[in-house]
Order: C-alpha cells, then sequence, then structure tokens
C-alpha cells in the first residue's frame, strides 16, 4: 500500500521536468553579486544560510505546521461526506460529484478574494456577529485565515479520492461487522477505513504537498506579516532579485515535501496497519 501510494504519488519525472530543475539546483550554487546579480561558482553558503537563518527557519517550521494542520483538518472533514457520495444511490449523484469538483474549476486568487469577504473586518462573519454584539473580530491576516483558506482549497481533492477508494470496498464487510455486533464507528474504523489505506495515504499526501507550496491563499489572506516558503520563494527572484538562494530555498521546499511526504506516509499506514489488526 505505501509503496504503490508514493508511486501514485510521485511518478517518474519527465526530461522536460528534470533539466530545468538540474538548472536551477546549479543556480542555486552559484553566489549572489549586487553589481553582476549572479556569479558562477559551486558553494553551498546558500543551503547553509536558507537553514541556519532564524527568519527562514521559522518560514520552514510555519510551512510546516499549515500544511500538516491543512492535512489534519481535509481528512477529519472529509470522511463523511466521502462515505456519503461513495455509498450515494441516486440519480443526483453525478451532480453531486460535479458540485464537488466546481471549486477547482476557480482560481486559486478568486477564491481567496471570496475569503477575503468573508473575513475582512467589516466582511460577512463579523456582520453577523454585530447582530449579537459581538466583535469585530480580527480574522484577516492571520494564521487561522490561511488555514481555512488552504484547507477549503484543498479539500474537494481529499473527498474525491476517499470517495473513489470507498467505492471499492464491498458493502458486504461493512454488513457482516454489524451482523457480528459491531457499533457503526467501529465499522467504519475498524473495517472500512483500513480498506481505504490507499485513499487515504494518497489523499493525504496530496494535500499535504499542495498545502506545503501554497502561494495566493497565503499571501492574499496571511498579510505580509506572514511568510510560507512558496512566497519566500517568489520574494527572492522577483523582488530581492537573488536568483541563487531563491533557488537554494525551492530545493529546501522541495527536500521538504519529499522527506516529510514519506515520514507521514510512513506514519499513516503504520496507523492504519495497526488499527486493521
Amino acid at each position: 500500500g505505501l509503496a504503490i501510494a508514493l508511486e501514485n504519488i510521485f511518478p517518474p519525472l519527465p526530461s522536460e521536468v528534470i533539466l530545468p530543475m538540474a538548472g536551477l539546483f546549479r543556480m542555486s550554487l552559484n553566489l549572489y553579486s549586487p553589481m553582476e546579480m549572479m556569479t558562477a561558482a559551486l558553494s553551498g553558503k546558500n543551503y547553509i544560510a536558507a537553514l541556519t537563518d532564524p527568519y527562514y527557519q521559522e518560514i520552514i517550521l510555519t510551512t510546516v505546521g499549515v500544511a500538516f494542520l491543512c492535512m489534519t483538518l481535509c481528512l477529519l472533514l472529509s470522511l463523511a461526506p466521502a462515505y456519503w457520495l461513495a455509498r450515494m444511490q441516486s440519480r443526483w449523484k453525478s451532480m453531486l460529484i460535479i458540485l464537488t469538483l466546481f471549486p477547482l474549476l476557480v482560481g486559486n486568487v478568486v477564491r481567496a478574494a471570496g475569503w477575503m469577504a468573508l473575513l475582512s473586518t467589516h466582511g460577512a462573519i463579523n456582520a453577523f456577529l454585530g447582530m449579537f454584539g459581538i466583535g469585530p473580530l480580527t480574522l484577516m491576516y492571520t494564521p487561522l485565515a490561511v488555514v481555512v483558506g488552504t484547507t477549503a482549497v484543498v479539500l474537494p481533492y481529499m473527498i474525491l479520492t476517499l470517495s473513489s477508494v470507498v467505492e471499492t470496498v464491498p458493502r458486504d464487510t461493512e454488513e457482516a461487522a454489524a451482523n457480528l455486533g459491531a457499533t457503526p464507528l467501529k465499522v467504519f474504523f475498524r473495517v472500512l477505513l483500513p480498506q481505504a489505506a490507499p485513499g487515504v495515504l494518497a489523499g493525504s499526501m496530496l494535500v499535504f504537498i499542495l498545502s506545503m507550496n501554497a502561494y495566493a491563499t497565503p499571501v492574499l489572506l496571511g498579510g505580509p506579516g506572514f511568510t510560507m516558503l512558496a512566497p519566500a520563494v517568489y520574494d527572492q527572484f522577483m523582488t530581492a532579485g537573488n536568483w541563487p538562494f531563491g533557488a537554494a530555498l525551492a530545493f529546501v521546499l522541495l527536500a521538504t515535501t519529499l522527506i516529510l511526504t514519506m515520514a507521514v506516509s510512513y506514519g499513516l499506514s503504520r496507523s492504519l496497519k495497526r488499527r486493521a489488526g
């Protein structure tokens, strides 16, 4: 299950991807020069600076924390709707699948703008709370806004992944467990969930990767005081003009994502196996 899930998430890379990444890695070994922009070198100073600077250490920890929180929330929030969608026997099922897919047709910037309208000081949420004499609350430009917005962006991926796997699990196993006296919760967590483990792993890893590399949502909802790795990479390339350091940050983001993805996948697979046992 772990090997198959990782193979589905990380398929073999074509040369069109490998060659630009190789060029970016070579760039990361160069040095920044205010006069010449970049000087050719074979140095690891950019990586050392990215990993030892307290500012970028905090950005890395913030990115990882947001990604883990979004992955956990997506998993918890998607279990019930994914099961309901998978077991639905109705002519409206196709329409509900389309509605689940519909948010993916809207750009992240547009969705973030919608959240800004909801979370701003004079937005819909504060206007509703004001009817009860509460607020206004500071919801925009906070970590909470970033987590909520990012979770909303990636949640459809988790729901669709889980529902497609649950559909392959025979109903007979659930009915047999229920006939033997298992409660609905035990049937779900001890019978259904272990059989849907590949979907849980694939969906969790996909959501984690997307959250780690989020750009538009953290920039628009987090504001200037909240920075994640993807916006930090952009700032180095487009604002500071330090391309070697930006390239090094990009590979730090890539390496962090790969290492944590494999670690989380291993931990989830072990947990699901123990639950199945």
